[in-house]
């Protein structure tokens, strides 16, 4: 019997990456009963995955609106939906109760899992089956690339061990488990082989990686393995937290070839004050001397962060401290978030809980400040000739877009938009001489090659 299935995947990267996976146990299915196909049209398919987010407020809204929406479809040909990822692990009893019409729930651990769930629900028997991972096995297995052919991720770790108080992913993720080096080279041969030209390795925090399984840091031994593949690609590094970046790690990145020199650093705050309440084992000096650090030695890299604003106890003074941090040390790329007041964190309880327009004015403030050093660093970067791959067209028909090193793939950041006399494919290299700039988009005209 044929089967459609689509999946709906929310959230971060490191979801995508867990969807992916259910794709490709579906699509090698090895069934006596069942063929499945994987359909992008949610009208057409016969059972539906929404892969789902409980991060913060914003994330648990968008998860729960889609279930909503996606319900709607069994009254056409839709005959089963599953529930799967972090909202499912965390609100596992709450979803069973408020959405009868879910067909299954499937929890992080689980993930391997999806095809029996699905036979199981086929013949009528619901499931929800909602462990932690207890290892990364699940990782070795084939995945739909669904990022298109210039760029796919290649997570190297499962759950975290940092503990933040603001933060549900080790209630939801487990314990910190990191595959081993020949593992992640296996899989990153593959995708090279497939032509992917850009790796985007991930995990909850890359800088940890290798503590759990060979008792030290091992990112920088893992780069050099990964960059020693032959061919044509590139590595970009996210989700480095400070506290663990080291000048090791600095060194690798400043002197591979193969790395982009781009550093993720999810500071969240720069008030010790804030920093410790929120569990962060950094201070603010050694935040600043790291910076200075990375500036000094990669020369041109690109430094992102991301900020939480209105976090408990927050004063005045803390958020003055972060303002003038982020007019001082201008980071091309910058995300701002509002506190989520997360159930079953330690900040949850905490006292002098800031009031929301509060937190979204400081939001503001920042992300203010932000453009103002964004249309800076754009207007300097006019007439400047920037190595872009090819992504894809406009709507409109009239450019193409891609990104050069500066930008990280996805909805991470900005895009380069640019016209071209001669035709381009995809995963093209082109030169882009920068002309002008709309917010933090680039605008400007491919080279004659």
């Amino acid at each position: 019997m044929n089967i459609n299935v689509g999946l709906i995947s929310l959230g971060c990267p490191k979801n995508l990456v867990d969807s992916e996976i259910m794709l490709g146990k579906l699509s090698l299915s090895n069934s006596k009963q069942y063929s499945y196909k994987i359909v992008n049209q949610p009208e057409l398919a016969d059972i539906i995955i929404i892969n789902t987010c409980s991060f913060i407020d914003d994330a648990k809204k968008e998860s729960i609106d889609t279930i909503l929406e996606v319900i709607e479809y069994k009254k056409d040909k839709c005959k089963a939906v599953i529930v799967a990822g972090c909202l499912a692990q965390r609100y596992q009893n709450e979803i069973l109760k408020e959405f009868p019409e879910i067909d299954a729930i499937i929890g992080t651990g689980n993930y391997e899992m999806i095809t029996d769930v699905i036979e199981n629900i086929l013949i009528g028997e619901k499931q929800s089956i909602c462990n932690l991972p207890q290892n990364v096995d699940y990782l070795d297995s084939k995945r739909v690339i669904s990022t298109g052919s210039v760029y796919a991720y290649l997570k190297i770790a499962e759950g975290c061990d940092n503990n933040c108080t603001y933060c549900i992913i080790p209630s939801i993720r487990g314990k910190y488990i990191s595959r081993t080096i020949n593992s992640i080279v296996d899989e990153a041969k593959l995708l090279i082989n497939q032509g992917i030209k850009e790796l985007v390795v991930i995990a909850q925090d890359t800088t940890y990686y290798g503590i759990d399984l060979y008792g030290e840091k091992k990112l920088p031994e893992l780069l050099r393995s990964i960059s020693s593949i032959d061919g044509d690609f590139k590595i970009r590094v996210l989700y480095s937290y400070p506290e663990l970046m080291d000048d090791a790690l600095i060194r690798e990145i400043a002197t591979n070839d193969k790395i982009i020199k781009y550093i993720d650093l999810p500071i969240q705050h720069i008030s010790d004050n804030i920093l410790k309440l929120m569990g962060r084992k950094g201070t603010s000096v050694k935040i600043k001397e790291l910076l200075m650090k990375i500036r000094h030695e990669i020369p041109n890299v690109i430094l992102r962060t991301s900020l939480i604003v209105g976090f408990p106890g927050e004063t005045l003074d803390d958020f003055n401290l972060l303002l003038d941090f982020v007019k001082e040390y201008k980071f091309e790329r910058l995300g701002v978030f509002t506190y989520s007041r997360e159930d079953n964190t330690p900040a949850y309880n905490m006292n002098n809980q800031i009031h929301p327009s509060t937190k979204k004015s400081r939001q503001k403030k920042i992300m203010y400040l932000q453009k103002e050093i964004s249309v800076v660093r754009n207007k300097n970067l006019l007439e400047t000739i920037f190595d872009v791959i090819v992504e894809g067209i406009s709507e409109d028909g009239i450019f193409y877009f891609g990104r050069s090193y500066a930008e990280a793939p996805g909805e991470i950041d900005s895009r380069i938009y640019f016209t071209s006399i001669q035709p381009l494919n995809i995963n093209d290299d082109v030169s882009v001489k920068i002309l002008n700039y709309d917010g933090y988009d680039l605008i400007g005209e491919a080279k004659k090659p």
